[in-house]
């Protein structure tokens, strides 16, 4: 039997989760669709299994590509997860070891593909840049969230007329006067 704390403070609202879960698929076929298009080249290097061996060859656009490529998954992933007030490290380690199983297949995927070939700098940068993201955006972000479900709990203050003293005329002159209940003293 599974025991869930459900309250603003232990998870993400539903539909921010449905909509991280969403975000998450969406980037994923995306991603997918560019990286799993076949290419007409007549001719590819080989395949490349020594880290940060193809960056001589590779122009910084290149680079700036493969770090953007699965950046927004530093964000969706733990959104998609639902956990607000989870410590910086735990997440931005399951963020990133996830991350690095979806770049490695989608690698072995596009290495499939006519005109790809596997490349391990692919999967590094594509996890530099969900790291990235992630420790830019999702621990602001979170402490944002906590500060702003702390301050909507605080009870606010009633607001209360202040007591206003009675007309000491009236009162010494022996006018009736008129309660808020409609009766007269």
């Amino acid at each position: 039997m599974r025991t869930e704390t459900t309250g603003p403070a232990t998870a993400v609202h539903r539909s921010l989760r449905v909509a991280g879960l969403l975000g998450v698929t969406l980037h994923l076929v995306l991603a997918g669709w560019l990286v799993l298009r076949p290419l007409p080249v007549a001719w590819v290097y080989d395949a490349n299994l020594t880290p940060l061996g193809s960056l001589r060859s590779s122009t910084a656009w290149q680079v700036l590509g493969e770090l953007l490529l699965l950046a927004p998954l530093g964000v969706l992933l733990p959104l998609a997860g639902g956990r607000l007030r989870a410590p910086w490290l735990p997440s931005f380690l399951r963020t990133t070891g996830v991350s690095a199983l979806l770049a490695t297949a989608l690698e072995f995927l596009s290495s499939w593909a006519p005109g790809h070939v596997l490349d391990v700098d692919h999967i590094l940068f594509a996890v530099a840049g969900v790291a990235a993201a992630h420790l830019a955006l999702v621990p602001a972000a979170r402490s944002l969230a906590v500060h702003a479900l702390r301050r909507g709990r605080r009870p606010r203050p009633a607001r209360v007329a202040p007591p206003q003293a009675p007309d000491q005329a009236r009162l010494r002159a022996g006018t009736p006067t008129i309660t808020a209940a409609g009766q007269s003293r």
